[in-house]
């Protein structure tokens, strides 16, 4: 498995992590058999708290994957911090176009490597006031485009119960129940070869964003709501006007 060749630093941070996450959360864990043990793979979970990547660590590590962030470069230039960042293979985000172009080379020479990003669609912790799913943002898509690589859904409900965004409230007590699920790979084969424009890579989002949205109506039952509201013209959300960006 890929995590059996991991470099002293990605050891460390696993004997850091791993044994809190163990005794914080009692784990249900599904779908791990999509996590191919090999081979590039985009992972897009939705986004309902701050805990949530240290969630999607544990399963992705735990299904036998190292998992890849993206991070603020800022972060990066941080002596100590970004080097160790570095080391455990996690991913610069620049802002701005030109900078913007950098990330994404960074991200394919990362699944040219093998390796499994993990990519937030939404871009942000859900502003639905049940955390259902938002209208995400393309970059997923774009990546998926560039690459070829197969993009695998990861629905979690739990996380909002470590740390609950709507309250800014951290819960320290141990064994709060998280459910992780990850999905078969979403068939975007309809756009394989397709010129990158607006248009191809919004349907995309769309198809990515509903498929999480079922899984996760799934786990927790209950309706969701739509992730935007259809108009004859191409309108921002009202809900949500950060979903037009």
């Amino acid at each position: 498995m890929g995590r059996r060749r991991l470099g002293f630093w990605q050891w460390f941070a696993v004997v850091l992590v791993k044994p809190v996450m163990t005794v914080w959360t009692r784990r249900t864990w599904r779908g791990m058999e999509h996590l191919d043990q090999d081979g590039p793979v985009i992972i897009v979970p939705n986004h309902i708290s701050h805990a949530d990547p240290l969630v999607s660590a544990h399963f992705v590590y735990d299904a036998g994957r190292w998992p890849q962030f993206l991070g603020k470069a800022s972060v990066f230039k941080v002596p100590v911090i970004g080097w160790i960042l570095h080391r455990c293979r996690q991913i610069p985000v620049e802002r701005g176009s030109v900078d913007a172009v950098k990330s994404l080379d960074a991200l394919v020479r990362a699944l040219d490597a093998g390796g499994a990003v993990i990519i937030y669609p939404e871009g942000t912790t859900s502003r639905e006031p049940d955390l259902w799913p938002m209208k995400g943002k393309t970059g997923a898509a774009r990546l998926a485009l560039a690459t070829g690589a197969p993009v695998v859904p990861l629905a979690m409900w739990g996380p909002e119960r470590i740390f609950d965004p709507r309250r800014a409230r951290i819960n320290l007590r141990p064994r709060i129940p998280v459910t992780v699920v990850a999905g078969p790979p979403i068939d975007l084969s309809r756009w394989a070869g397709a010129t990158p424009s607006r248009q191809v890579l919004e349907e995309m989002t769309d198809v990515i964003m509903l498929r999480l949205r079922d899984m996760l109506a799934d786990i927790r039952g209950g309706t969701p709501p739509p992730l935007w509201q259809r108009t004859t013209r191409p309108q921002p959300d009202r809900q949500h006007p950060e979903a037009a960006a």
